[in-house]
């Protein structure tokens, strides 16, 4: 059934009036609540206008195009500021990338010695300085400032807060350095796409559209934004839903938030049941949000809180790379074809900066192993409250070895194969399954009051991760931690 003969529901009629009023129009959409295809409704409805959409990967690109009407054009930003660069800027992706420490070589930065939150201090080497100018340049591009400013150059959380203010005001000159380099129309250094981004963004660009539809609007950066701002004479139309933004640490900011236009909201979800939408409501609420998601009731979803009756699965969602490794591992060891949504490259490097931390050398990857001096320095690390994130691969490391962990990850099936798929949450966002366990190993924090609360970005990745199952949903691993949650509140 395409979109043009679906039955638009009392919400999305809702939406898509607005739309045709010609305001400017946020879609507040919850999970599976049809944002998409509203999209697809509203540019059907303008029909007579040129549109262009807009997201932020191919494939959400690919899919738009085979379902928008002719009258939209689909483009991620970075096509559309690609058409617009200057072909001798953008030549440069192409180009060798110059290591960290070659970097901070050339700008006469070595080694420094700062203190730590976990009571000693430690030597940034120059590799790690150098990267931290390249991704203090790299957050600048993906902000909506014109300058590059200090709070740019992110920090390791490990380094004490003055200790690193006083850094980012030591780096910040070389952080305007590499800009300015990235830009030089006579420059021979290596760029990555954000650079052209960026300065396509500072041109003030007119986008050739009467409307623009924003998709995924929740994850918009701050430069989205800012151009966004700049198109006077088109309608903007940003759909998304505030509590599936999962993305700060890479630049990302609320910007269902931020944006100043009429909202509508989309609270019916078609992909799940009353149950799951009940339980997904109570983390609404602890975000402050008062008006509920509703389930199908035609749909029976079946919630899991017993660890004896654990069902047969399609996907099993983790918070973290190490709770992967840890799935992967239960899996394999049953016998079970496994399939890995995670980031592999970055699980491989901890096994080599752990090889290296165990010969007595510094580790340069992964960002999580870069501060410690010695395999015992993580080891204890990880036995605190501080570093229990780690505790699990360390206590594989310890117990196997690091080339266990990369015999696990070659035998890794692909997903079509796979009996099923071990994922982040962040890596699930946008995907569903039938049947889904949902692992405990989010930063639940237990305050000195008896309450036990979440951040409130810890809030949001539980409610995507609570989000993705349509009929079968095992918390049996969560329960404990949930139930204490809902009770502190």
């Amino acid at each position: 059934m395409t979109t043009a003969t679906l039955k638009p529901t009392d919400e999305q009629h809702a939406a898509i009036d607005a739309a045709a009023d010609g305001q400017h129009l946020k879609v507040k959409a919850y999970a599976g609540a049809t944002k998409t295809s509203t999209l697809n409704m509203i540019a059907s409805r303008l029909s007579t206008q040129r549109g262009k959409y807009l997201a932020f990967n191919k494939d959400i690109v690919a899919e738009a195009r085979r379902k928008l009407p002719a009258n939209v054009s689909p483009q991620t930003w970075h096509s559309l500021a690609f058409s617009a660069s200057d072909r001798a800027l953008t030549a440069r992706l192409n180009l060798a990338k110059e290591p960290p420490h070659h970097l901070a070589s050339r700008y006469g930065l070595g080694p420094v010695r700062v203190p730590t939150v976990i009571g000693k201090s430690v030597e940034l080497s120059a590799f790690q300085v150098g990267r931290m100018v390249a991704d203090g340049s790299a957050r600048f591009c993906r902000s909506a400032q014109a300058t590059p400013e200090a709070w740019h150059i992110p920090v390791d959380e490990k380094i004490d807060e003055t200790s690193a203010a006083q850094l980012r005001d030591m780096l910040l000159p070389h952080v305007i350095r590499h800009w300015e380099e990235s830009i030089d129309p006579k420059g021979r250094s290596a760029i990555t796409p954000d650079v052209y981004l960026k300065t396509w963004a500072l041109s003030r660009p007119r986008i050739p559209a009467d409307f623009i539809l924003i998709d995924e609007a929740q994850d918009s950066d701050g430069l989205m934004l800012s151009v966004m701002r700049l198109q006077k004479d088109a309608q903007a139309i940003y759909a998304g839903d505030p509590y599936q933004q999962i993305y700060e640490w890479r630049g990302a900011v609320n910007a269902m938030e931020y944006i100043n236009a009429r909202q509508c909201t989309l609270t019916m979800s078609f992909r799940f049941g009353r149950t799951f939408a009940a339980l997904a409501s109570r983390v609404l609420q602890l975000l402050g949000e008062p008006v509920p998601l509703r389930g199908q009731p035609a749909i029976r979803s079946t919630l899991i809180e017993d660890m004896a009756s654990q069902p047969q699965v399609d996907a099993v969602l983790c918070r973290k790379n190490v709770t992967v490794v840890g799935a992967l591992a239960s899996g394999l060891t049953a016998g079970h074809k496994v399939a890995v949504r995670a980031n592999v490259e970055e699980i491989l490097a901890f096994a080599d900066g752990a090889d290296r931390l165990m010969r007595g050398e510094r580790a340069y990857k992964p960002a999580s192993l870069t501060l410690f001096e010695s395999w015992q320095d993580v080891q204890d690390y990880a036995a605190g409250f501080a570093g229990r994130d780690l505790l699990p691969i360390v206590q594989i490391i310890d117990r196997e070895g690091t080339d266990y962990l990369r015999e696990l990850l070659s035998r890794v099936s692909p997903e079509a194969e796979a009996d099923y798929v071990v994922s982040t949450i962040h890596r699930a966002k946008g995907l569903e399954w039938d049947r889904v366990k949902v692992m405990g190993d989010f930063r639940f924090r237990n305050e000195d009051d008896g309450r036990t609360t979440m951040a409130d970005d810890e809030k949001r990745l539980l409610y995507v991760g609570l989000t993705r199952a349509r009929q079968i949903m095992d918390v049996s691993d969560l329960r404990h931690d949930l139930l204490n949650l809902f009770q502190s509140t």
